[in-house]
């Protein structure tokens, strides 16, 4: 089975609480179940984690090189400045490795400054703009490319 590290930076904790307007109102604990449903409908392993700190997210990221898992990666605000963090992901799109950046909103339709991703450029692909389904969507990326069911059951 595949396995893929659902990785989230910061704030994301705070789901459903910070500017729902923006974010939406499920929480990061709404997140990790549709995302396991998710997954596990299409064939998938997927382990769930949220961090505010930039060295663990670092750290998880050279965790799925060493294992040969596949990522889906919302670096939120460190999208745009952490080269730590795009280093990292650089790594985990290496000889077959694959890695979905996702954004519950579209940043190039925000303020300026999140118009740059640092990590886009190292990535499989982004996924931006449908709130928690650009998760699902993902998820519905890697399973096509691993050969796996390509579409999820919807909630």
């Amino acid at each position: 089975m595949t396995r893929v590290l659902v990785l989230n930076g910061p704030n994301l904790g705070r789901l459903g609480v910070r500017e729902p307007e923006v974010y939406g109102s499920a929480t990061h604990e709404d997140l990790c179940a549709r995302v396991e449903g998710w997954a596990s409908g299409l064939g998938l392993e997927a382990e769930v984690r949220q961090t505010d700190d930039e060295g663990e997210l670092v750290r998880w990221l050279h965790e799925a090189v060493d294992t040969g898992a596949d990522v889906v990666l919302n670096p939120a605000a460190f999208t745009h400045y952490a080269y730590a963090v795009r280093d990292a992901a650089a790594q985990v799109t290496g000889p077959g490795g694959l890695l979905v950046e996702v954004h519950l909103s579209n940043p190039a339709a925000r303020e300026t400054f999140r118009h740059l991703s640092v990590v886009g450029g190292v990535a499989t692909g982004t996924v931006a703009g449908f709130g928690i389904d650009s998760y699902r969507l993902a998820l519905e990326a890697i399973a096509a490319r691993r050969g796996r069911r390509t579409s999820s059951p919807r909630p």
